[in-house]
């Protein structure tokens, strides 16, 4: 089954999907976000982290965690790599926190028309990029009727 080509990298860029990041891509793949903690005290990990910070423990779990959060840094990258960026205009890349305690660096699920702010709500969603499932951000529209103050 083909898959539809991705909207910013050459296909060539898909990442294995096995080694110390296969949960994040089986994950991936059925559409939910898995990442490391700490086995013994729960501290999110990142993504290659071996020992916890919080009590040096080596044992990693991966789990499910919030597929939403703010965006924490953000730049617009504007520096083509011919062959590999397939987007003709400059990109978003982003450093999202996570609701779990995450930090995760990002581009966007579809080209953008402006970058979003720092604080901005956004979801992860998934690329597809040479038939793999890659986590991407997707900005959360402002709500048009925000509650009324009690």
């Amino acid at each position: 089954m083909p898959t539809r080509a991705d909207w910013l990298l050459s296909e060539e860029l898909a990442p294995s999907t096995g080694g110390q990041l296969a949960p994040l891509y089986a994950a991936a793949a059925q559409g939910r976000l898995a990442l490391p903690f700490c086995g013994r005290c729960g501290l999110p990990l990142e993504l290659e982290q071996q020992v916890c910070d919080g009590c040096e423990d080596r044992r990693v779990v991966w789990r499910a965690t919030a597929a939403r959060g703010a965006v924490h840094a953000v730049t617009v990258v504007h520096r083509p790599e011919p062959g590999l960026v397939l987007a003709a205009e400059p990109y978003v890349v982003a450093d999202v926190e996570l609701d779990g305690g995450h930090r995760l660096v990002l581009t966007s699920v579809r080209p953008l028309a402006h970058p979003p702010a720092i604080g901005d709500p956004v979801a992860i969603a998934f690329r597809q990029l040479g038939g793999v499932a890659v986590p991407a951000f997707d900005p959360i529209p402002p709500d048009p009727h925000p509650e009324a103050p009690r």
